[in-house]
């Protein structure tokens, strides 16, 4: 029996993740002031999911406080409600910011109470969890429990904790795909985007790869993931002369953020990758590159600016990973079990079901040409009969698209032009319904004639008797009514105005 492959994530960051490589530099043990964004228990340790503190400050989101737009991709949270918001003296609710979205978690009081906390920002040098209420009273009933200098325990739940891994496999994938890009390709990572879930995240460098690079550096990566190099934080005060820089381009752009200009939280925090990689960041990061199996897809995405070009690279690891290759694989099985044939034959199967359907399309545009010349000639020949100098008539058809129509009225009108009655005037309504019909089924309605403002007249006329909507231009008018079409009621509507008979 074949050994299946799980993915394990160690439960505790190791004693030595997190490092204060400053004498200076301490966390705060005052429970009534807020551990500034930077030392936060999240970062401390990412894989902690719970935690005891205390409140600090407490207040309600006013209406109309200006709020950051919501990231592109990311959810955003529902509008309904009172929103309270609390500042505690630790948290593991990772607040928004670096490129990665919020956590998500729990604050509850005693045993009684919890609260869901569905983001949490950076406000400054803080973190601010929200908090949403069906009312305002129930708010103001949750302010009586969670007054400041409240205990409070803090966890991120099922959810928060499967979101948790998620954001830090990716980010710190990121970290690594940007350190080998560079390193392999000296191409500069100008942005990236952890994309709302399951989608595939994306760095952006200044031009495409090759095939051939896509697999170089996805063998580089993974090699380094399969040596399981380590991953630390080093933390230092934040001052002038260390403040993190942005490196820019020939072509003036970026290649990277600079630290936030409202951020005062006073901490320069680095994330390094063990002989790969030093990068300021505030995220939360895997404690060690196992696990992570990094996957690239294989092909870039270009990007045209008005002055410059870029492309995106996708990429996925860690759960993410896990839950694309499941669909994926379930997706190539549906496709195989629909067309009968084993998955690694799809392609070809597929390949071969297009070159058919091209083949049926092609011969079913010519089988209309032809059914449509048979049409316009059944009608010339009806003409044939007629000694009137102005010849109308009205037919109608089931399941005709409105190019089949209209090809129809190209032959007539050629018919007409080469026949002995080119001198003589013409009217023709033609109508096509669905064979099955409802009250939202349309009905296609097209006038031809061989004047202008015959078959405006006619048009205008049913618009205003029928409820037609529509419009034309020279000799044609088309239009679609809605509902159930009746040959007795409104095809008889409709011959009445094309023969100009009042109504």
């Amino acid at each position: 029996m074949a050994a299946a492959a799980v993915v394990l994530f160690p439960v505790t960051s190791p004693v030595d993740y997190h490092r204060i490589v400053s004498p200076r530099l301490t966390i705060p043990t005052d429970t009534t002031k807020p551990i500034p964004v930077g030392l936060l228990s999240c970062q401390r340790d990412p894989l902690l999911h719970r935690i005891e503190t205390s409140v600090v400050d407490v207040f309600p989101l006013q209406e109309g406080a200006p709020q950051k737009p919501p990231r592109k991709g990311a959810k955003v949270p529902r509008s309904e409600g009172a929103v309270l918001q609390i500042i505690l003296h630790d948290t593991i609710i990772f607040p928004e910011g670096g490129g990665q979205p919020s956590d998500v978690g729990f604050i509850s009081v005693g045993y009684d109470h919890t609260f869901e906390v569905f983001e949490a920002k950076r406000v400054g040098g803080h973190a601010v969890h929200s908090i949403r209420f069906p009312t305002p009273d129930e708010l103001q009933k949750a302010q009586l429990l969670l007054l400041v200098g409240t205990d409070v325990v803090v966890t991120l739940g099922d959810d928060g904790h499967r979101r948790r891994l998620d954001h830090m496999t990716l980010h710190t994938s990121q970290h690594l795909l940007s350190a080998v890009l560079e390193q392999r390709t000296q191409l500069p990572t100008l942005s990236w985007s952890l994309t709302a879930y399951p989608s595939p995240c994306y760095v952006e460098i200044p031009r495409a790869l090759t095939p051939e690079e896509v697999a170089s550096i996805q063998d580089e990566a993974n090699a380094l993931v399969f040596e399981g190099r380590r991953v630390h934080i080093e933390v230092e005060e934040l001052h002038a002369d260390n403040v993190p820089g942005v490196a820019r381009l020939e072509n003036g752009r970026s290649a990277g953020k600079a630290l936030p200009s409202d951020y005062t939280g006073g901490v320069k925090r680095t994330v390094v990758i063990d002989g790969v990689d030093r990068n300021p960041c505030c995220g939360t990061h895997m404690p060690s590159l196992h696990n992570l199996q990094l996957f690239l897809l294989p092909h870039t995405e270009a990007l045209s600016r008005s002055a410059t070009t870029s492309a995106r690279l996708y990429f996925l690891a860690g759960p993410r990973l896990i839950t694309y290759l499941t669909s994926t694989h379930n997706q190539i099985v549906r496709v195989s079990s629909t067309l009968s044939c084993g998955a690694p034959q799809a392609p070809d199967r597929v390949l071969q079901v297009v070159e058919e359907r091209k083949a049926a399309e092609k011969r079913v545009a010519d089988l209309e040409s032809q059914l449509a010349s048979a049409v316009a000639k059944e009608l010339l020949h009806t003409v044939t009969q007629v000694t009137e100098e102005r010849f109308t008539a009205y037919v109608h058809r089931n399941d005709d698209p409105l190019s089949f129509l209209g090809a129809v009225a190209w032959e007539f009108a050629e018919l007409w032009t080469a026949s002995e009655r080119a001198s003589k005037r013409y009217l023709i309504a033609l109508t096509s319904s669905p064979t099955s019909q409802t009250v939202t089924s349309s009905t296609l309605v097209l006038v031809f004639g061989s004047e202008d403002a015959s078959a405006k007249e006619v048009g205008e006329r049913l618009k205003l008797e029928l409820g037609v909507k529509g419009g034309g231009k020279g000799p044609r008018w088309s239009g679609k009514w809605t509902g159930v079409w009746k040959p007795a009621k409104e095809g008889e509507l409709v011959g009445k105005v094309v023969r100009g008979i009042p109504v």
